[in-house]
Parts: structure tokens; C-alpha cells; sequence
């Protein structure tokens, strides 16, 4: 009995826990979306723009671009946007975003939508249908007929940093991809925009023109060389346009240039110290010297010499020169040969009255 209810109860939770489910995963299948508060604005208002759908803390950039509208997207790029009053917005934890964003006149004619696009990472992009008032609006350029190019392949950057790169020198690479020619009529000698971006900037293009016939249904290897300017360093974006219409993005991560920075380490080093030398060299050169004689003088051992007073100092080195020199033990007190003997020291005190040998001691007058 147990093992019937268990059966019976199952497939009811298993349902009641698929209709839980359901909602949650048509939410993370639902592709990103944009909501306006306004229709129409002129210039110099605002509105609000919300959206749902998105990736989690994904940086947005949200623009206003004229000859566009959802089904094609922005046809001129980024280059038929106001990009000046666009504004950058960060999505919360569950991919939502609302963004206030002032109201401009884009280089265009309308036209125009509001354009939401991903600023890194995986790519995604909305549209919303908007008019700014007072603004011309004309028709959107006819599609050209006949051979029109396609990328088949992802596209990729062939290429590495040199030794000079690594000093400052501009990064090079080449961007590689495949095209095709869904068209009924051969492509000839095609002119391709290759562009640049870094960070939320809008992309720097450059036409190429590359040497070809592609036939309808025929493919081709396209090679374009791409260069940023010298000592460029950071998250960069390559981006492709054909007729009209962005075709391709690629990343480009850039490295720093240590070796312009290890330049100007050994600069703040070696400068310093190189002036520090000629200072010590030029105050060498200006203070004041001594005369040959009193640095000969320095140099040697004092002498001792007999000063005279009276003797210029020329003369009285002469002299010191020319005397004679005299033992240090020996001075005018103790010299052997003012003595007149070599015999022992003796008293020389006057004998007495009665020695006869001796001297008499002289009396007094008067004494008796």
C-alpha cells in the first residue's frame, strides 16, 4: 500500500516542481530587452531606460542612433549615434538595469532607436523604437543588390609583440577571416572599415581595400592589418564593417610597455648622479688653491731649524739648511765641550781657612 502511494504522490511533485521551474528558465532563455518611458522627447529632455534579461554586472552602453530600427539594427554603426550624451550603466545580480539618458540629435536622419549594447565580454545588443521630435526623419538606405559578403568564420589576430613593442613601439597584428559572397554577382576589389576602440569609446575606422574577386557562392581569406598607436596598453576592440554594417568584433588585450618605464627609472637614476659629478668637478675647479712650496712643505716631516729673528723666511730656511745639526741628546747645557772635563760633578764650594792647599776666603775690612 505504502509502495502505491509513493508511486501516486511522485509524478505530482515532479509536476508541481516542473511549474516552479518553468518560469525561472523561460526568464534565463528570454533574450535582452529595452523598455523606454517615452515614445518621443525632444532635445534637451530626458528619459528612462530599463532593461531586463541581460547578463549579471555587465557594463551597457546605452545610445541614441538614427537610420536604425530593430530588425536591421544600427546600420551605420556607432558613427550614426550620439555618441557624446551616451551613457554607461552596470547591470545587477539578475541582469536589470534602469538608466536615465538625455535626449540629443544623432548625425543622422531618424529613423532612430535607442541602441543597448554590451561594452565587453559576450556580446548582446537591443534595440527600441524611438523618436526625438524636431528631428528630419528620411527613409532608410536601399540594400545594395547583387553580391553581398558575409563572415563564415570567427575572425582572429595573427601576430606577437617585439622587442620594440615592448619599448613603446605602435602594437601590430592581422586580422583574419573568412567571407563568403551570398550574392548573385561577383565582389570585386571589396572596401572594408577596420576599427578600434578602446574602452567605452567609439571606434576609431580606417578604410582597407583588399585585391580580389569573390564569385557568388565562393569564399575568401581576408588578411587586414591592423596598428594602435605607439605605446598603447590596455582592453582594445577590433571591429569590422562592411556596407555599411558591423560584421565582426574582436577583443585585443594590449600589454604595458615596461621598457619605456624601466627607461625612465634608469633616467631619474643615472641624471642625478651624472649632475652630481659635475658639480663636484666644477667646485673642484673653483675653490681656491695652496702655492707649490707650502703644499711640498705639508707633505714632508717638520725639520727642526733655528729661527733668527730679523731673517726673512727664505733666508731663514737657508740657514736652518745650512746649520749644522745636533744630536738630541746633546744641547748647549750638557755638551761635553763647554765642561772642559769629563770628570765626574764634584762640589767646587771654597775650602775652608785652615786647609792649607786650598784657597784663602777674602775677610771683610774692618773685621779683625
Amino acid at each position: 500500500m505504502n509502495g502505491r502511494v509513493r508511486r501516486a504522490v511522485l509524478p505530482a511533485v515532479l509536476a508541481v516542481l516542473a511549474l516552479l521551474l518553468a518560469p525561472t528558465a523561460a526568464a534565463a532563455a528570454d533574450p535582452p530587452a529595452v523598455k523606454l518611458s517615452k515614445s518621443q522627447a525632444g532635445t534637451g529632455g530626458s528619459i528612462t531606460v530599463t532593461g531586463s534579461g541581460w547578463r549579471s554586472k555587465a557594463l551597457l552602453m546605452i545610445l541614441i542612433c538614427g537610420q536604425s530600427v530593430p530588425s536591421t539594427g544600427v546600420t551605420g554603426g556607432t558613427n550614426s549615434c550620439a555618441n557624446a550624451d551616451g551613457r554607461a550603466v552596470t547591470t545587477d545580480a539578475e541582469g536589470r538595469f534602469s538608466r536615465k539618458l538625455p535626449v540629443a540629435e544623432p548625425p543622422v536622419p531618424c529613423p532612430c532607436v535607442v541602441h543597448v549594447a554590451t561594452v565587453t565580454g559576450t556580446k548582446a545588443e537591443a534595440d527600441a523604437i524611438f523618436q526625438v521630435a524636431g528631428h528630419a526623419v528620411e527613409p532608410l538606405p536601399a540594400e545594395p543588390t547583387g553580391g553581398r559578403l558575409s563572415v563564415l568564420t570567427d575572425t582572429r589576430l595573427d601576430g606577437s609583440g617585439s622587442l620594440l613593442t615592448w619599448f613603446g613601439a605602435p602594437p601590430a597584428r592581422t586580422l583574419v577571416f573568412t567571407v563568403g559572397n551570398v550574392g548573385t554577382s561577383p565582389v570585386k576589389n571589396p572596401v572594408f572599415q577596420v576599427g578600434t576602440s578602446h574602452g567605452v569609446f567609439a571606434p576609431e575606422w580606417e578604410e582597407q581595400q583588399w585585391r580580389g574577386t569573390i564569385q557568388p557562392g565562393r569564399k575568401a581569406r581576408i588578411e587586414l592589418p591592423v596598428e594602435l598607436a605607439a605605446g598603447a596598453h590596455g582592453d582594445y576592440t577590433v571591429s569590422l564593417k562592411y556596407g555599411g554594417k558591423v560584421m565582426a568584433e574582436q577583443p585585443w588585450g594590449v600589454g604595458r610597455p615596461w621598457g619605456v618605464t624601466l627607461f625612465w627609472v634608469l633616467v631619474c637614476l643615472v641624471v642625478p648622479a651624472a649632475l652630481f659629478r659635475v658639480g663636484m668637478a666644477v667646485v673642484d675647479r673653483v675653490r681656491p688653491r695652496r702655492t707649490g712650496p707650502s703644499r711640498r712643505r705639508g707633505l714632508r716631516m717638520p725639520e727642526v731649524a733655528l729661527r733668527i729673528p730679523g731673517l726673512r723666511p727664505r733666508e731663514e730656511a737657508k740657514h736652518a739648511a745650512s746649520a749644522p745639526t745636533t744630536l738630541p741628546w746633546f744641547t748647549p747645557d750638557n755638551d761635553p765641550g763647554t765642561a772642559g772635563r769629563l770628570s765626574a760633578p764634584h762640589d767646587d764650594s771654597p775650602t775652608s781657612p785652615t786647609d792649607p792647599t786650598g784657597p784663602t776666603t777674602p775677610t771683610r775690612k774692618g773685621s779683625t
